[in-house]
């Protein structure tokens, strides 16, 4: 524990800073770190603890900062949605949900192209809006234990300072880490060795937010915008990366392509499933077939295949989609020949 707690407590404390400085992010950056370390559904426990004393930190260091008219509005609806996201965690595999929110960033990249501008006023953003964000917030927070960098637009848009960011995500976001918390340990998630690493990522959190203090005044409020996407960006793209090569090692997906005799057959295997698709260039046809069972068939069709298969070796199943077509390809292996049937 002792090599893998160093280096987390070295990436603590510069994914905090870093995130201060890049309006957020610093949970994206440990995700990956935690997921080395501890089981997959444990992880959002112990990011939990280390936010939850950032938050606090944060506060105690901006507590003028702060927005009340967004915390006022923003906190009662997240209350709820934090605990349809922790009790989501106990069925979703984290992996796909790392793939969604890498998707959901990297989609910032169109904003880090343009230049940057000056906040809009906040008028220019209706308080009705503000609860159905906080639930939005609160339900990925449940879910991931990190909510910061995915709505780092929402308070760019609302016409936040930097500093005023820092302090109205904290207060915003402490309360849900509290709730989690307390959630996370009646699922049973929060374990010794969880909330070890939990306490270390804490103290990180704290040193952090005191250096942060001093290095804030030298970024201007544009500078803060463009390293803010850019860090949505790279966080992104790193876990798009990284949720993808697990989804190809854990589910043992595989992709291949062969010559056929009028196009080319497309086939990926993901888990125990093969998904066939042949591009046909007389006729334009594109077809999407992928075995199945006999009992996937309806009742009239089993009967079908029962009659061509007797006497049979061996049966083969294939469902085919096309455009306005849909039907079934039976594949009956007998006395060494092969037959096939289209119903």
């Amino acid at each position: 524990m002792i090599l893998p707690g160093a280096i987390l407590f070295i990436c603590s404390v510069l994914a905090f800073a870093l995130s201060a400085v890049c309006g957020g992010g610093a949970s994206f950056i440990l995700i990956p770190l935690l997921g080395w370390i501890l089981p997959g559904a444990q992880v959002p426990a112990a990011l939990s603890i280390g936010t939850a004393a950032s938050s606090v930190s944060r506060i105690a260091v901006f507590f003028k900062n702060i927005r009340w008219s967004v915390v006022v509005w923003f906190v009662p609806s997240a209350i709820p949605a934090v605990w349809a996201g922790a009790w989501l965690l106990s069925y979703v595999n984290p992996i796909y949900l790392e793939l969604i929110l890498g998707m959901f960033l990297l989609s910032n990249l169109m904003l880090l192209l343009k230049p940057a501008k000056k906040n809009p006023a906040e008028k220019d953003m209706s308080v009705v809006i503000l609860p159905f964000i906080g639930f939005a917030a609160g339900f990925v927070s449940g879910l991931t234990g990190a909510v910061g960098l995915l709505f780092n637009r929402f308070y760019l848009r609302y016409g936040l300072t930097k500093d005023e960011i820092i302090a109205t995500r904290a207060a915003n976001e402490l309360l849900l880490h509290l709730v989690k918390l307390c959630l996370y340990v009646s699922f049973g998630l929060l374990t010794m060795h969880v909330v070890g690493y939990g306490l270390l990522i804490a103290i990180a959190a704290v040193v952090s937010a005191f250096l942060v203090k001093r290095i804030l005044p030298y970024i201007s409020e544009s500078d803060f915008q463009k390293i803010g996407y850019t860090a949505m960006v790279l966080s992104g793209l790193f876990m798009f990366v990284n949720a993808s090569n697990n989804i190809v090692s854990q589910d043992h997906l595989h992709v291949s392509y062969v010559a056929a005799e009028d196009g080319i057959e497309t086939k990926m295997q993901w888990r125990q499933r093969t998904f066939q698709i042949d591009i046909e260039y007389d006729d334009g046809a594109l077809e999407i077939e992928y075995p199945i069972l006999r009992e996937d068939l309806p009742a009239d069709q089993q009967l079908r295949v029962n009659e061509l298969a007797q006497g049979a070796d061996n049966v083969l199943l294939e469902e085919v989609y096309g455009v306005n077509k849909h039907y079934y390809e039976v594949y009956v292996y007998k006395a060494g020949e092969l037959i096939k049937y289209d119903i």
